[in-house]
């Protein structure tokens, strides 16, 4: 009885509030003194921050986008890693957390959609205990970015701030006075992007450029806002039936598989 009451004691313990980690941090990242935001000085890579302790599962990593950069393809990467970032060295970071982190250690972490994750943005994210990986913007409809996430070790939050987005901060999700932006709706009347150009249309809208890659079939057919659509609504590649278990972006016209 003694230590069933302790373990509950234990698990309804308060958490420390998330900062990210003092030292493994990408080469081009400034932590402020409070260690609440993360800056990218220069280009757009070598953004790769972490919390400073492990995420339980089920638990909402929480962060505002507070710098949008124009001029840069793709954006804000999220995931979990189970790396202790006391032990990783900030010199042996790779440059990307995709796939460059995850190709070297037990990391999980996926794209947010284009469109997605603008200046002022609040952005959650967690996995819960079935190893999937979900995103929510401002009140938007909770997103699936990926399956898989290998469950039973601690597992640190990872953030890339890469590309497009140039600074982040965490916030606290528990406060009273946590703040909300409001929530942008893609609807298929509203299509985010420019037309694409004849022979590089996305498959499904026939509109935007197919730009995007499902992983792991290898289909490079959509553009990226209906292959989020697909991997939210049914996680099988429409041209082969194969379970997506990411969605990747590409460059160059579609790939005929």
């Amino acid at each position: 009885m003694g230590a069933r009451i302790c373990s509950q004691a234990d698990a309804e313990a308060p958490r420390e509030a998330l900062r990210f980690h003092a030292t493994a941090v990408g080469a081009q990242v400034r932590l402020n003194a409070q260690r609440s935001t993360a800056r990218r000085r220069a280009t757009f890579h070598d953004g790769i921050v972490f919390s400073q302790r492990p995420v339980r599962p089920g638990e909402r990593v929480a962060l505002r986008v507070l710098c949008h950069e124009r001029g840069w393809f793709g954006g804000l990467r999220v995931g979990f890693t189970r790396l202790d970032p006391a032990r990783l060295p900030a010199p042996s970071l790779p440059p990307f957390v995709c796939p460059d982190l995850e190709q070297q250690s037990p990391t999980w972490a996926a794209m947010l959609p284009d469109g997605c994750a603008l200046a002022g943005d609040v952005v959650h994210f967690w996995v819960n205990r079935q190893g999937r990986l979900f995103a929510q913007v401002n009140a938007g409809s909770p997103l699936l970015l990926r399956k898989g996430v290998r469950m039973g070790a601690p597992l640190w939050a990872v953030m890339d701030v890469y590309g497009t987005t140039k600074a982040i901060e965490l916030l606290d999700p528990t406060g009273s006075a946590f703040p909300t932006a409001m929530p942008r709706i893609l609807s298929d009347e509203t299509l985010p992007g420019p037309k694409a150009t004849a022979g590089e249309e996305c498959a499904i809208c026939f509109y935007q450029a197919a730009n995007t890659c499902l992983v792991p079939c290898g289909h490079t057919h959509f553009c990226s806002y209906c292959a989020w659509r697909v991997f939210r609504d049914t996680a099988k590649c429409p041209m082969c039936r194969w379970e997506i278990e990411a969605v990747a972006p590409v460059w160059g016209p579609p790939a005929l598989l």
